[in-house]
């Protein structure tokens, strides 16, 4: 019986099991977007690159499956689009607004009391605007960074306990934007409180960022909102929190977990100064971290069926 050296382990084949699911996961996802969300030329991109990675050897196969919680971050978030949220229930556009404004209101004189969002848009400053802008581009490419340092550091099980959380938070505030709709505080300043159906995102605050270093980031990225009602959570304040939680788990640097640390701050901070953002926004995206950090590592890892799962996971990327 002839043995299988390591040359040909790595570059091994899939299963016709293995590349059946790969060609069926990859036509869903095509044939849905391009029917109910519209066709774009990164959804070529990306499935080429994919299948690309998934044939071309087992060290590549394991990545794109590694990667599989945060391709079904991105789909997800992108077929919100089907069935927009404000579709579902009515969006909470005055009542939170109110509610920001009583509980956080910072009372400029006698008769003017403002909301947070509302202050900072009268009082910003070239170096905050800067901040502002880094913190906010480092929201989902940090955390991608951070997984990815985990997988090739070789902490595969860690990896995917933060890999998992991280979409189990995403799905989490993903339903609550369909329970409970929210318009963000740039809508109140630009449209009132009355509700729009159509609206088109916008960059706020950042735009300072923008136009300060003469580019269009900020502006091409929220022209493709999914969806402007869904500031409630702020999944902006959730996923540097999950990278933070799993750097203080995992064996990580001190540089790293103070790195975190300091961004996720900033993007806490940030998502209130440039009016993306209430507090009360932020608040529930903590919440939501901390729930779906707890229902995974608490209730889920103690189902035998789910953490035999996990385990297999971990093995097969490993």
């Amino acid at each position: 019986m002839s043995r299988v050296t390591p040359h040909n382990a790595t570059f091994s084949r899939p299963s016709a099991r293995e590349a059946l699911i790969m060609v069926a996961a990859l036509t869903v996802w095509l044939a849905v977007t391009a029917m109910f969300v519209g066709y774009r030329p990164e959804h070529s991109f990306l499935a080429v690159l994919m299948a690309a990675m998934f044939f071309a050897s087992a060290p590549t196969r394991r990545i794109v499956v590694a990667l599989v919680p945060f391709a079904l971050f991105g789909i997800s978030y992108d077929w919100m689009n089907i069935v927009p949220n404000y579709m579902v229930n009515p969006v909470d556009i005055q009542g939170l607004y109110e509610t920001e404004k009583s509980l956080f209101g910072i009372t400029v004189n006698e008769t003017m009391r403002l909301t947070p969002n509302e202050f900072f848009a009268l009082h910003h400053a070239p170096w905050a605007d800067f901040l502002a802008g880094f913190f906010y581009l480092c929201w989902v490419p940090v955390p991608i960074i951070f997984g990815l340092w985990l997988y090739f550091d070789g902490q595969r099980a860690e990896y995917l306990h933060f890999a998992m959380v991280f979409l189990l938070v995403n799905l989490l505030g993903f339903t609550f934007y369909y329970i409970h709709p929210a318009a963000p505080p740039w809508y109140v300043a630009s449209h009132g409180f009355e509700f729009i159906q159509g609206t088109p995102g916008q960059v706020a605050g950042l735009g300072r960022f923008d136009e300060m270093l003469g580019v269009s980031i900020f502006h091409g990225l929220y022209e493709r909102n999914a969806n402007v009602f869904a500031a409630l959570p702020s999944l902006h304040s959730a996923y540097m929190l999950v990278a933070f939680i799993y750097a203080l788990r995992a064996r990580t640097p001190l540089w790293m977990r103070i790195a975190a640390a300091v961004i996720c701050l900033g993007i806490w901070a940030t998502a209130v100064y440039s009016s993306h953002h209430y507090i009360i926004d932020v608040m529930a995206g903590i919440a939501v971290t901390l729930l779906g950090y707890a229902l995974f590592e608490y209730v889920l890892m103690r189902i035998p069926a789910f953490s035999r799962f996990t385990a297999r996971y971990t093995k097969y990327i490993s």
